[in-house]
């Protein structure tokens, strides 16, 4: 074992009092247990000139075309990881990629059974204002299931009454540089287990969940951000929180919607998993968000099949 790797094991964060007395993660296969979803992903990230604000015009200056080509670069690894997920956990997937701006012409043309959003890069004061009033009118009246990641779910937060702002509660322009920033695997904590995004929680004979999910109630999950919502919009109902931001996880099932929200980034789990260097070696570090993502494509599909009806 390289000196690199034993620094990295050495500094990776231990689990919880009494879970980390334990030397072993249970060995897990991927199994395709949905037969078949349609799914559009969107790319929240700036793509063209014509996405930005004049903020944005003014303060990046000749350098709008650099800022622009490295969202592409994000934007591509978010959506393969995401595309990744629904791939791994459907037997015959089918899925559409658009961009933010062609969100309502995709949803009516593509008519999928689920959206998931994908994260952002951006402050969203360097949007087009018009481009944000589109995707608020959007996802405060569609029917689709909807689940939001990260940006998304800041998206979704402000699209329904509340503030995006730093970790640390300032503007976000008030702190364009040394933000605090949550980052890495971190523990969020379930605050409603009766979700049916957490099915099989209260089933320890399912052998889904890790012990420390079925004891405690604990998520292990990927963290990159540096904004959050100052508080649950209304409509909707907190599902998880952490000591560094509170809204973690929440969802609206009210007007014929159902919207989920994740402040982590639940869809690194199969990136992670298909990087390890062989499947025995801590395949489970990032399951949790796995099944929270194949949860979520039950109640999307339970979701349309009832508003079909």
């Amino acid at each position: 074992m390289g000196q690199d790797r034993k620094e990295v094991i050495a500094s990776a964060e231990p689990l919880p009092f009494p879970y980390n007395q334990r030397t072993f993660c249970r060995y897990e296969p991927i199994e395709k247990r949905i037969e078949a979803a349609r799914v559009l992903v969107v790319d929240n990230l700036l793509r063209e000139e014509g996405d930005v604000s004049e903020l944005a015009r003014a303060e990046w200056g000749p350098k709008l075309r650099a800022h622009l080509q490295r969202e592409r670069e994000i934007a591509a690894l978010a959506i393969e990881n995401i595309l990744n997920n629904v791939e791994r956990l459907v037997r015959r997937p089918e899925t559409k990629v658009a961009h933010l701006s062609e969100l309502i012409e995709a949803a009516e043309a593509f008519r999928p059974e689920a959206i998931v959003l994908s994260g952002t890069l951006s402050d969203f004061d360097y949007y087009n204002p018009q481009l944000l009033a589109r995707f608020r009118d959007f996802i405060r009246a569609t029917r689709i299931a909807v689940l939001g990641i990260c940006g998304g779910h800041q998206l979704i937060g402000w699209s329904f009454g509340a503030r995006v702002v730093t970790l640390d509660n300032r503007e976000p322009h008030e702190r364009r540089v040394n933000r605090p920033y949550e980052y890495q695997y971190r523990f969020v904590r379930i605050t409603d287990p009766t979700d049916p995004i957490f099915a099989g929680i209260h089933d320890r004979a399912s052998g889904i969940w890790q012990d420390y999910t079925l004891e405690a109630r604990i998520l292990r999950v990927w963290q990159n951000h540096g904004l959050q919502l100052d508080r649950v919009p209304e409509g909707f109902k907190l599902l998880a929180t952490s000591y560094l931001c509170r809204n973690q996880m929440m969802v609206r099932r009210e007007a014929g919607q159902l919207i989920y929200a994740v402040q982590f980034h639940l869809e690194k789990s199969f990136e992670d998993w298909r990087k390890n260097p062989t499947r025995w070696e801590h395949p489970n570090e990032s399951r949790d968000g796995r099944i929270i993502f194949e949860n979520f494509l039950r109640e999307a599909l339970k979701h349309a099949a009832n508003q079909s009806t």
